[in-house]
C-alpha cells in the first residue's frame, strides 16, 4: 500500500475529455477512454486539491490535417508544432466537455490547452514546447504546499506522459494511477510506462493500493 498524506496531495485530471474516447469517434477516440472516470474520482477522495487540464483548440488551427496533409504529417516552421493531427477538441463542441460522470466545479484549477492556432503542447504544465511558458499549475501546486500528484486522463502516451514528466521535474512526488488512465497503441504505452517510471513516477493499478495517512 502507498501511503497517502491528503494535506500535502492534489489529484491531476489530464485531459479527461470527451474528444478522446468513443463518444467522439471522428475526433481522436482512445479505446475505453470513456472508462476512466471511477478511477479518476477514486484519486480525488485521496486528495485536498483537484487540477484538470483540457485541450482547447481553435477552428483557424494550423495543424489542423487536411486530404493534402494527413495526419502525424510533419508541420516546419512552427517551434511548438510537431505534427497534424484531426480536428479535436474545439472549443464549444462535445469533444471539448469533460467525460460524463466529472464535475468541472470540483477543480480548484485547469488548464486549457492549445488556445492558439500555433501551439498544440502535449504536457499540461507549459503551452510551449521548450517550456518557458507556463501554464501556472506547477506554480498553483507549490504555492498550496502540494507535494504529491496523483495523476490519470488521456492518453498515457501523449499528453499524460508528458504531464508526469514535467512534474516530476518540477519536484512532485508524481503517482500515475494506470486504471485511471489509457493509451493510444499498447508499444508507445508501455514504452511510456517505462519512461515515467525510469523518470521516478510511481506507478500503481488502482485506487485500491493507496492508502491514507
Amino acid at each position: 500500500m502507498l501511503k497517502i498524506d491528503k494535506a500535502v496531495t492534489a489529484s491531476f485530471d489530464i485531459d479527461a475529455q470527451k474528444t478522446f474516447s468513443p463518444l467522439c469517434p471522428q475526433e481522436l477516440p482512445v479505446a475505453e477512454g470513456d472508462r476512466i472516470v471511477d478511477e479518476l474520482n477514486r484519486n480525488k477522495e485521496f486528495a485536498c486539491l483537484h487540477v484538470a487540464s483540457r485541450d482547447a483548440h481553435p477552428l483557424n488551427a494550423i495543424w489542423l490535417a487536411t486530404p493534402q496533409q494527413p495526419p502525424m504529417s510533419n508541420i516546419e516552421g512552427y517551434p511548438d508544432l510537431d505534427i497534424r493531427w484531426p480536428v479535436h477538441a474545439i472549443v464549444g463542441t462535445p469533444g471539448f466537455e469533460f467525460l460524463p460522470g466529472l464535475d468541472g466545479k470540483r477543480y480548484e484549477y485547469q488548464v486549457f490547452k492549445g488556445i492558439t492556432p500555433d501551439q498544440h503542447p502535449y504536457g499540461a504544465c507549459y503551452h510551449d514546447f521548450r517550456e518557458h511558458q507556463s501554464t501556472g499549475a506547477i506554480e498553483f501546486l507549490k504555492v498550496n504546499n502540494i507535494t504529491t500528484v496523483i495523476c490519470g486522463g488521456l492518453a498515457t502516451d501523449y499528453c499524460v506522459k508528458n504531464t508526469v514528466l514535467q512534474l516530476v521535474r518540477a519536484g512532485f512526488r508524481v503517482i500515475l494511477n494506470l486504471a485511471a488512465c489509457r493509451g493510444i497503441a499498447p508499444d508507445t504505452t508501455e514504452q511510456a510506462i517505462a519512461q515515467m517510471q525510469a523518470a521516478g513516477a510511481i506507478m500503481i493499478n488502482n485506487a485500491e493500493e493507496l492508502e491514507p495517512v
